[in-house]
């Protein structure tokens, strides 16, 4: 058996307010992605990127957390090859121009009901059907941290900062992690877990087997609380709305409560000191209960608690996927 890895993207398009996804047409009539093998020396978004300019004449810059894996076999030359594929996403624009290259006969631009009906493989059915569910749930993440992030706005008496700092991660992700609220490198660079305390929180996710870039990660409250105090109960009251409706649009199958703050305010756990690494079950959703990073970073005592969490909450999830 011979054995071959290529990298490819789906590439969509809004058309008038309608989603569309790009297919290139092979010389035996069916459609394909943008893709083809990843050279030596490349990594496969590299790849992706360069094959699909090769391919449809468009520069697309993928979207940093989807990424789909697919492998499939097929016979050359009366050899079994198997062949890897990875594949990402990326917008290009509505007035952007397909130019093919030789080994492609012609291009289509289709809605997903219509590639549904079109595409060949079961495999690629599945993938730009995940694809479609990824985009609507990115979508709504946008639409609600949009609403979220005016909240400071619409708040007579507001203590916390003014900056926004939204979740990141796959938007259709099977892990979410919950913390307390940005600190102050979180609130000056506008991402989640960016100080201290998510240098940490990258090495337990490892011991958990996980990638962050696979994960969601966000927090009970989304604005800095000056000094890096914890957030007050009507601060915490007027977020966690916004953050049910964030679990609800990513709908994981685990979410990972860091803290006390997240563990009470999402679960109702009243001291994460007897909770931590255990499951619970709320509302029929699965709750993972550790301590938050920065009890580790500050009391090194914590510091094997918080470890032995993440490496149990590898087998939790292996029996929940």
């Amino acid at each position: 058996m011979e054995f071959e890895f290529s990298a490819g993207i789906l590439v969509y398009r809004y058309r008038a307010s309608k989603r569309e996804f790009l297919f290139l047409e092979n010389p035996e009539g069916w459609l394909d992605l943008p893709k083809g093998h990843i050279e030596k020396g490349e990594s496969a978004i590299e790849a992706a990127v360069r094959e699909t300019a090769e391919e449809s004449g468009l520069s697309i810059e993928p979207d940093r957390f989807f990424r789909e894996g697919m492998a499939y076999w097929f016979i050359r030359d009366r050899v079994k090859v198997k062949k890897t594929l990875i594949v990402f996403i990326g917008m290009a624009s509505a007035d952007s121009k397909v130019k093919i290259s030789d080994e492609h006969t012609g291009y289509r631009w289709l809605e997903l009901e219509t590639a549904m009906h079109r595409l060949k493989f079961k495999n690629q059915i599945e993938l730009v059907k995940n694809g479609a569910i990824y985009l609507d749930k990115a979508e709504r993440l946008k639409k609600l941290n949009t609403m979220y992030s005016d909240l400071c706005a619409k708040q007579g008496d507001w203590q916390l900062s003014r900056n926004f700092v939204p979740g990141e991660g796959r938007a259709d992700a099977n892990v979410m992690l919950v913390g307390q609220a940005p600190g102050a490198e979180e609130d000056a660079k506008g991402r989640p877990f960016v100080g201290r305390s998510g240098s940490l929180l990258d090495k337990l996710i490892k011991k958990a087997g996980l990638s962050r870039d696979g994960l969601y990660i966000t927090s009970v409250v989304q604005f800095f609380p000056p000094k890096n105090r914890v957030p007050s109960d009507p601060e915490i009251a007027l977020c966690v709305p916004f953050l049910m409706r964030q679990i609800e649009i990513v709908d994981p199958k685990l979410v990972v409560l860091l803290g006390a703050v997240a563990a009470k305010a999402v679960a109702g756990v009243e001291s994460v000191s007897k909770a931590h690494g255990t499951l619970v079950e709320r509302r029929g959703r699965k709750f993972f209960i550790t301590l938050h990073p920065a009890a580790a970073v500050r009391i090194s005592t914590n510091m094997p608690l918080i470890e032995s969490d993440f490496i149990k909450l590898k087998s939790v999830i292996k029996r929940i996927e």
